[in-house]
């Protein structure tokens, strides 16, 4: 009677596979830094916003193809051709990078004002249009809300990930009300997105990274109502499509003590209280 060989426990495989995650590890480090520092080069001497955010686009594909990270776009048709504000679910450092390829080039994001500290970063950043906010001063808090609004209000198209901030475990956190509040001003609409697979691929606090496929899922846009409530309607609209789609947990309805023991969130990656 033959018996079937038994699996390795579970720390064995780990490992026996640990090598091989270094060496993945390494590739896309290196990959990361040789795109990188090629779409600086180029960002740096292209006229014209247009064709620098096409140059990152260009960039961010070109590093998910060398990592073994290939990306689906689903529902692409409902961007609108115009003016819209994307808000998209928030798990990992990679989510930018992915949005950044995956979006048209027309789209600004926003992000948190201390990348406008980070020397190249904000080189890039800045050279691409983001839109830069505080979290913390009140007064600054205020200004930038108005100046994202104004911005709105004359045309721009956004890129928003409105829980400000990502934990290791799946779920969706609150939403913050800057989003809605420029699509309000704008008359344009929420365009929600769910983002899967960059949790997995980068996950916060986790050691190294893993390949594997990712996916962004673009839902039926929202548009805002003339009342108004019309900012938190359509916040909890936004939120609710993705929570629908994505199927993780409600993080909102669950205090500290029922959350997994990793759940402490990665401080340096919060964005705007907007």
């Amino acid at each position: 009677m033959t018996t079937k060989p038994r699996r390795p426990p579970s720390r064995l495989r780990s490992l026996l596979f640990a090598p091989l995650r270094l060496a993945y590890a390494l590739w896309a480090a290196l990959a990361f830094l040789a795109v990188g520092f090629s779409a600086l080069a180029l960002l740096a001497v292209l006229p014209g916003r247009a064709r620098r955010r096409a140059a990152a686009r260009n960039a961010a594909r070109s590093f998910l193809w060398l990592a073994g990270l290939p990306l689906t776009v689903k529902h692409e048709e409902r961007l609108p051709a115009g003016q819209c504000v994307v808000v998209c679910n928030h798990a990992s450092y990679l989510d930018g990078p992915v949005l950044t390829a995956a979006l048209p080039p027309r789209f600004a994001f926003v992000v948190k004002r201390e990348m406008s500290g980070v020397p190249l970063a904000a080189t890039v950043l800045r050279r691409l249009g983001t839109e830069f906010v505080e979290r913390f001063k009140r007064t600054q808090v205020s200004s930038d809300a108005r100046r994202l609004l104004r911005n709105a209000a004359q045309g721009h198209s956004l890129v928003f990930f409105p829980e400000g901030t990502f934990v290791p475990h799946p779920g969706v956190q609150k939403f913050h009300t800057g989003a809605f509040a420029s699509a309000v001003r704008a008359g344009c609409p929420v365009v929600p997105a769910v983002l899967r697979g960059t949790r997995r691929a980068l996950r916060p606090g986790g050691a190294l990274p893993r390949p594997g496929p990712i996916e962004l899922e673009i839902l039926p846009p929202i548009t805002p109502g003339a009342a108004g409530e019309a900012v938190p309607a359509l916040r909890d609209a936004a939120r609710a499509a993705i929570l629908a789609a994505l199927g993780e947990p409600d993080l909102t309805c669950c205090d500290d003590t029922a959350r997994p023991p990793d759940t402490a969130p990665e401080r340096s990656a919060q964005a705007s209280r907007l």
